[in-house]
């Protein structure tokens, strides 16, 4: 069998905001964002990784990458991610009480 592509959702510690790419290898792809070895996200370390999935073709993964960028992606992913986002506002609030 060959291997898998994965769409990914980083979340920036640094200022709150999303990250979605694609990639072959997931484990490297995302110590190579941690150790800020690529470009469009180095200035917003550290990340967490809330988000992937696994898709059977590279066409594929680019394609759900794109979707996940637009209005109805990003509305899909809130929606398939809103119990994380509603603990994440609720752990928030109780941290900066």
């Amino acid at each position: 069998m060959k291997g898998f592509y994965y769409t990914y959702l980083l979340k920036s510690e640094k200022d709150g905001n999303y990250y979605v790419g694609y990639t072959k290898n997931l484990n490297v792809r995302f110590e190579q964002h941690q150790k800020g070895q690529v470009t469009s996200t180095k200035h917003r370390l550290p990340f967490k990784l809330i988000y992937y999935e696994a898709c059977l073709s590279q066409k594929d993964a680019l394609k759900r990458e794109k979707y996940l960028k637009t209005y109805y992606g990003k509305m899909h992913i809130a929606k398939r991610l809103k119990s994380y986002f509603t603990s994440q506002v609720t752990k928030e609030h109780i941290e900066d009480e």
